[in-house]
């Protein structure tokens, strides 16, 4: 091919941001190395590998150390550089940290093979991604300022102007544009990128999902209007929640002013790669696979959609899934119209669904809403409802500074807290992101057993397989309410605390249902029997009384403020509750003296349950 002063780059999202999309994140190290010399090889501007949801999925679910995965896979792209996508000063987890750990978390990221910082902040406050650039300056790596896009009545393309200009005076070698719900139409997209080229001189990158199903015109308008740089996915991880495909993209602009010069035959020899690989990770399918035109209205990323139905499903309200992306919207503009983006996404879809399922707006408010409302996210271009605010925060006086200037330095008191649990800095790391989960990574570390989250689905296990007979069939057909449904069982977990899951098609989508006893004999404080019925999946009474504390959304125990004797008034916080990667406080309904506690902390647990019983 012939080289042009126009050739357009690309950035390969395959190892992160496609899989984190379609796959809920879940693609192990071992099925990313052996395509790492091909990847190598083609030639891509960069391959984005580590941030996002990374971090969190390696120590939660896969068991591998996030870190180890950066340094092999630094070793396996010699040739590419590592892009990794960093939240600001919320670096990879879901509040701001001090700078010392902000300083030293690029420091290491850069020494194990992040060679382009891709620095953005959900509120795109630039206060917030000040410290992470100049860290990632003073590493010598390169920086990529960031501006989350949405739209909203606040958020004009003079704003983003603005914005973009400055990125560049904060020393960005790059300025990427993140359409992380895929809300740009090509008409927008040719007015933002000519408006930035008139104003800036650095490179444009484009990353748009596919989701709205115009991210391909949305790329051919970019890089007709100047972009430089657009993000892609292997065509196996691509469409749906992801991206437009990278062969289809290369093919679009070959042999004209911006060709990729990337070979096509050697892409489509990665994707038959990944389209085999795909197939192991079939339970984690996302259910948002096709064109979704409900993003321009609801601006939900993708991933979030998928976050909402599980929540939904665990509580029996699936039903509800309309009225909470109709609540979304609504509760977005209350915040002053944030974009919706990790954390903020995360924050912004809690409340909604907790808005719809307690019959009453912001009668449960999650600890990341209080502190939102605050401003200890940062500033809000839009107005926040003032009711809103006075119902979370009372009369407390927002924060207008800087979030992170109210925080002392924190790498000291993490080291402390950690002892010799501690490895290595980045252990310290790992823990000031998910404290709880972290913890449990290095004991499984520590016992040489890992316990990662098993791919296929298990087989039940038969004492006697050449003389056990069926107790009910297998395949069948099952009527309800006139409709018909095929029924085949694939098989079943192991049984635990009575619990098994079962796994079933039903009209050939898999589902994961579990049988449990319907009563238990659940011992008291006291050592009396209590015959209460017990709550799905837990040897747990079920609530029945005004004064049981209960949780308003299924979700795991991160901290017990009280013990067992304790008085407490109406309203005090007794229980912390993380749901959908929020915390929850859980409040005592009533006033009285702690009676028994039935929960410990890491413990799982589910609405219907009593947690905690008050004598009131």
């Amino acid at each position: 091919m012939t080289e042009t002063t126009h050739k357009l780059a690309i950035t390969e999202l395959a190892l992160r941001d496609g899989h984190q999309s379609l796959l809920a994140t879940r693609m192990r190290l071992d099925d990313m190395l052996p395509i790492c010399a091909q990847l190598d090889a083609i030639g891509y501007w960069s391959i984005e590998a580590w941030g996002g949801a990374t971090f969190d999925t390696c120590l939660r679910y896969l068991k591998e150390g996030p870190w180890v995965r950066l340094r092999e896979l630094n070793k396996a792209l010699p040739n590419t550089p590592i892009q990794m996508l960093l939240r600001g000063q919320n670096l990879l987890g879901y509040r701001h940290y001090a700078d010392d750990v902000v300083r030293k978390f690029v420091d290491l990221a850069a020494s194990n093979g992040v060679d382009i910082f891709r620095v953005f902040d959900a509120m795109n406050d630039l206060r917030n991604v000040r410290t992470a650039i100049q860290q990632v300056k003073a590493n010598d790596k390169h920086a990529e300022g960031t501006i989350c896009y949405t739209t909203s009545p606040v958020h004009t393309l003079d704003y983003f102007v603005e914005l973009g200009k400055g990125f560049e005076d904060m020393g960005c070698d790059t300025l990427a544009i993140k359409d992380m719900a895929g809300l740009l139409t090509p008409s927008a997209t040719r007015e933002l990128i000519t408006a930035l080229k008139q104003t800036i001189s650095i490179p444009l990158h484009l990353h748009s999902h596919a989701t709205a199903g115009v991210a391909e015109m949305v790329q051919w308008e970019a890089v007709h209007a100047g972009c430089d740089i657009i993000d892609t996915a292997i065509s196996p991880l691509a469409g749906g929640t992801s991206h437009p495909p990278t062969e289809a993209m290369v093919a679009a602009f070959a042999g004209t002013d911006y060709d990729t010069g990337l070979d096509l035959i050697a892409l489509q020899e990665v994707a038959a790669y990944f389209k085999e690989v795909r197939k192991k990770y079939a339970r984690f399918e996302s259910d948002s696979t096709g064109v979704d035109t409900r993003v321009f209205v609801n601006q939900i990323p993708g991933g979030m959609i998928s976050n909402l139905a599980n929540q939904l499903r665990d509580q029996g309200a699936l039903d509800k899934m309309d009225a909470v992306l109709d609540e979304i919207p609504r509760v977005r503009k209350d915040f002053g119209y944030p974009p919706l983006v990790t954390p903020t996404s995360q924050i912004v879809g809690t409340q909604a669904v907790l808005n719809v399922i307690s019959g009453k707006k912001y009668k449960v408010i999650t600890n990341e809403t209080r502190d939102y409302l605050r401003g200890l996210y940062g500033h809000a271009l839009g107005e926040i409802n003032a009711d809103v605010r006075q119902l979370a925060i009372g009369d407390e006086e927002p924060v207008h500074v800087r979030p992170a200037d109210l925080l002392e330095p924190e790498l000291d008191q993490l080291t402390r807290e950690l002892g010799d649990r501690a490895k290595t800095v980045e252990d310290i790391l790992s823990y000031a992101m998910f404290p709880t989960i972290a913890l449990e990574f290095f004991e499984e570390r520590a016992s040489g057993e890992f316990k990662p989250e098993p791919l296929d689905i298990p087989a039940e296990p038969h004492a006697d397989t050449v003389t056990a007979q069926p107790l009910a069939p297998t395949e069948f057909n099952i009527t309800i309410h006139g409709e018909e449904y095929h029924i085949r069982i694939e098989g079943s977990g192991h049984k635990s605390e009575d619990v098994r899951p079962f796994y079933v098609r039903v009209d050939n989508v898999l589902e994961e249902i579990m049988l449990e006893p319907l009563t238990e004999v659940v011992p008291t404080h006291d050592g009396s029997i209590d015959s209460r019925k017990a709550s799905r999946g837990s040897k747990r009474p079920k609530a029945r009384n005004d004064s049981d504390v209960t949780t308003p959304m299924p979700g795991r125990i991160v901290a017990i403020n009280v013990a067992v004797g304790d008085k407490v008034e109406a309203g005090d916080t007794v229980l912390t509750v993380e749901a959908m990667k929020m915390e929850n406080q859980v409040l005592a309904p009533v006033a009285g003296s702690v009676k028994a506690i039935h929960v410990s902390e890491g413990d799982s647990v589910n609405p219907d349950e009593c947690l905690i019983e008050l004598d009131s």
